[in-house]
């Protein structure tokens, strides 16, 4: 069982929480291909190794945040508000 660290509400079961998917995802433009828009939909990075994802504490304070989990071990590296990006991250 996953142990989650709300930053608004401590420490959690991962039952409270659902993944919201890759973080920092970058929109694109309106003017773009469908196949532009069919990737930025679609198509995540998947990495083996840390990861930045959003989550949501939906059976909690129901609050977004941030958190770098790595996809392998399934170990929680860090968790930051939802209006941060990570250190090292521009």
């Amino acid at each position: 069982m996953l142990l989650i660290h709300c930053p608004h509400c401590g420490a959690r079961d991962e039952t409270e929480f659902v993944s919201g998917g890759e973080a920092h995802l970058k929109r694109p433009a309106l003017d773009v291909s469908d196949a532009a828009w069919a990737d930025y939909l679609f198509l995540r990075a998947n990495p083996r190794g840390a990861l930045n994802e959003r989550w949501h504490h939906l059976y909690g304070c129901r609050r977004w945040f941030h958190v770098t989990r790595d996809t392998v071990s399934h170990a929680i590296t860090a968790i930051y508000p939802i209006d941060e990006t990570p250190a090292g991250k521009a």
